[in-house]
């Protein structure tokens, strides 16, 4: 996740803890990881294949 330039810190536990009030438990992600940019190739288009490889 990359939080807007001005947002507040937040840690991934504190999404995942707001996420549990509006959520069922089986919805909830097992993680969330802040990230400040995410990887894209030459035409914009993000690079899940590296997102899964950084776990």
């Amino acid at each position: 996740m990359v939080l807007f330039p001005n947002a507040p810190e937040l840690t991934g536990q504190d999404i995942r803890d707001q996420l549990k009030e509006r959520l069922a438990s089986y919805k909830l992600p097992a993680s969330v990881e802040v990230v400040d940019e995410l990887p894209r190739t030459t035409t914009g288009k993000i690079q899940k294949h590296v997102l899964r490889d950084r776990t």
